[in-house]
């Protein structure tokens, strides 16, 4: 699809006519992050993940803006086929550009998750600094493969890296390079700012030796207020879907089996209301099956 001139490249799974779930990656990634784990959550939900600009198979812009990211969120869910309101979930800056999404366009939404989606009250100097450094270059694929990591650094499964480092990488002049553009990395709007704005339902899942340390949690979990659950994924790095992905899929099947059961999508005491004895059985039994699934 095009948005405000550039194309920007997404992947979609699952019936068109099924609720809406749009998978956000976080910086420097792109949409094959979710290969692992969105077909795991077509049995409800059309899943659309796209690249956002400067990332993946999208194209580059001269400068980049969260909130235009947002922006192509919304073009590609209506790209993907997607027509009632629907669920966002993001990594990281994905989390962060979810906010966004939230805060400015939540009648289109059902909702948002965030994944170990840390509060920063300013852009790291170190990697401000490097974004203005030219890319670098690597001689073979072999050797390009062999730098791929995260930031920070945690363990990955063997298969999943195969994948995803395979999909993180393009042939340039003399050899290869990273598919990101350096440029994306600047300043953001603060997530402080974005969560009590937000214009509907969120949930929140930790890491547990994530960017998001229980304090913080706290601070979140405050910010969105008492209806919306915040929720710490055991022995995960900051990337979980590259260590534990089925405790990922198990708590976003878990979160969206809740939220099917609610009779709105509203913040707070209008749309969320208390759930009753007979509703909290039958939502136990849709997370039994949701895991069972697993």
């Amino acid at each position: 699809m095009t948005v405000e001139d550039a194309r920007i490249h997404l992947r979609c799974w699952g019936d068109p006519t099924a609720p809406g779930l749009v998978l956000l990656h976080g910086g420097s990634a792109h949409s094959g992050w979710w290969d692992h784990i969105a077909p795991a959550l077509t049995g409800t939900h059309r899943v659309v993940a796209p690249d956002f600009s400067g990332h993946g198979d999208s194209d580059r812009r001269a400068g980049y803006d969260t909130h235009q990211w947002a922006r192509e969120v919304a073009a590609a869910a209506g790209a993907g086929g997607i027509t009632s309101p629907y669920t966002v979930i993001g990594h990281s800056m994905g989390g962060l550009v979810a906010a966004i999404a939230a805060a400015h366009y939540g009648d289109r939404l059902d909702g948002i998750v965030m994944i170990d989606t840390p509060l920063r009250d300013h852009t790291d100097p170190e990697r401000l600094r490097k974004s203005k450094q030219p890319p670098k270059s690597y001689p073979t694929r072999e050797a390009i493969l062999d730098r791929f990591t995260t930031r920070p650094p945690q363990e990955i499964l063997s298969y999943v890296r195969a994948h995803v480092a395979a999909e993180s990488i393009r042939e340039i002049d003399g050899g290869w390079g990273w598919k990101y553009d350096m440029k994306i990395i600047g300043d953001r709007p603060r997530l402080r700012a974005l969560l009590p704005n937000r214009r509907c339902r969120a949930a929140v899942l930790c890491s547990e030796s994530g960017l998001v340390p229980p304090a913080m949690a706290e601070e979140i979990s405050a910010l969105l207020g008492p209806k919306a659950p915040v929720l710490r994924l055991p022995a995960t790095g900051h990337h979980p879907m590259f260590d534990q992905p089925l405790a990922v899929i198990a708590a976003l099947r878990t979160v969206l089996a809740y939220w099917s059961l609610l009779p709105g999508r509203e913040v707070g005491g209008r749309g969320e209301l208390p759930l009753g004895l007979e509703v909290r059985d039958a939502c136990t039994q849709r997370v039994e099956r949701a895991v069972e699934g697993l």
